[in-house]
């Protein structure tokens, strides 16, 4: 009697519906789901910078090609569109962390009745480290903006001359679109892998698109440094993903091949 209203009130176990989800499925989603956030916040960042670049860009082509406006006159000199340069005495120099590193920057008096003002200075060498109060230095503006300071024969960048913060500005944006678009897709790719019965994830599946993906950005930057253009540059990372990615899956599908043989 006993016996029959056990068996009759069913198995001690709970039925496999009502068990908890097992831990590693629970984190391959938790994995599938950050590469798909990291991804898209990755491609978000760069379509910004892709979008704030175009003026960047060719406000550093217009400066690249300006000329000394002791060899123009008229217009050109009026609006700012040629190369000024004129003396300045140093108040002082100023060094203040930000970040990781300093700002360094140094306070100029131009004389001619003008009032002193402050220039930061991109790293410390050549000029900066030498300039002491009372030096004699020149001074560079371009459309209003002081892009390079001189003293003697050597010159250092200020923060505000165009071209440099464009040209990382390019090489970050096509990094994070190539490494943001990996992750979206290593997400899908991912997903599926979690189905039941999905074979067995290669150390060649992880290993190669990584090496392909870290190839591909390397083209990325280097044509951004290049050839300072954004559709060139566009065109070029479009080719290196095409290539690289192209034989990477290549590459992978041969062991499945030969497997089957």
């Amino acid at each position: 009697m006993t016996r029959d209203r056990a068996s009759s009130a069913g198995p001690p176990w709970p039925a496999p519906s009502a068990l908890p989800p097992h831990p590693s499925a629970s984190a391959g989603l938790k994995g599938v789901v950050l590469a798909a956030v990291v991804g898209s916040v990755m491609l978000l960042a760069s379509a910004v910078l892709l979008a704030l670049l175009p003026g960047q860009l060719s406000e550093a082509r217009d400066f690249r090609a300006a000329r000394p406006c002791a060899e123009l006159g008229g217009s050109a000199a009026e609006n700012g569109d040629c190369l000024a340069e004129w003396p300045a005495t140093v108040l002082g120099t100023e060094a203040r962390r930000q970040g990781k590193g300093h700002a360094r920057w140094v306070t100029l008096d131009p004389g001619r009745d003008s009032e002193p003002f402050r220039v930061r200075l991109r790293g410390e060498r050549p000029v900066w480290e030498k300039l002491a109060p009372g030096d004699r230095v020149a001074v560079s503006s371009w459309r209003g903006r002081t892009v390079q300071v001189v003293a003697g024969e050597a010159r250092q960048d200020a923060i505000d001359r165009p071209g440099p913060g464009a040209i990382v500005r390019l090489a970050v944006a096509l990094a994070l679109l190539i490494v943001g678009g990996v992750f979206v897709r290593s997400a899908f790719w991912w997903n599926g892998r979690r189905a039941p019965g999905a074979p067995a994830v290669r150390a060649a599946q992880i290993t190669v698109p990584m090496v392909a993906t870290a190839s591909a950005v390397g083209v990325a930057v280097t044509a951004a440094v290049t050839v300072e253009s954004l559709p060139v540059a566009l065109l070029a990372t479009a080719a290196a993903c095409a290539v690289l990615w192209a034989v990477s899956a290549w590459l992978l599908r041969r062991p499945a091949r030969g497997s089957t043989v």
